[in-house]
């Protein structure tokens, strides 16, 4: 059985068991969080489609760590014009482990 949920502007595949990151959640290491934005669930042949999401289907999921991505540099360079920039960023993540699907 597996799930595609939309969290943080992104979608992702999940099945039960799974640890994944996703964009910064709130909530304290350890806590449970639901993620009620279901596009879609599949349990064997049986597919259930949301359009755009499933009522009544939420994923049950529990923080397991926060932190920050790695570091991404960003150069910008107009050439002969004597102009260059250089930037970087870390995008915060939360880590979670997904506990079950309900349908």
């Amino acid at each position: 059985m597996y799930a595609v949920i939309k969290t943080g502007g992104k979608q992702y595949r999940v099945t039960s068991g799974e640890t994944l990151k996703v964009e910064i959640l709130p909530g304290d290491v350890g806590s449970a969080v639901v993620l009620d934005e279901v596009l879609m669930v599949a349990d064997g042949d049986k597919l259930s489609m949301g359009k755009p999401l499933l009522s009544g289907a939420s994923v049950n999921a529990t923080i397991v760590s926060h932190g920050r991505g790695d570091k991404i540099r960003i150069f910008k360079m107009r050439r002969r014009k004597h102009y260059q920039k250089n930037q970087g960023h870390r995008q915060n993540y939360t880590e979670i482990r997904i506990d079950g699907i309900a349908v």
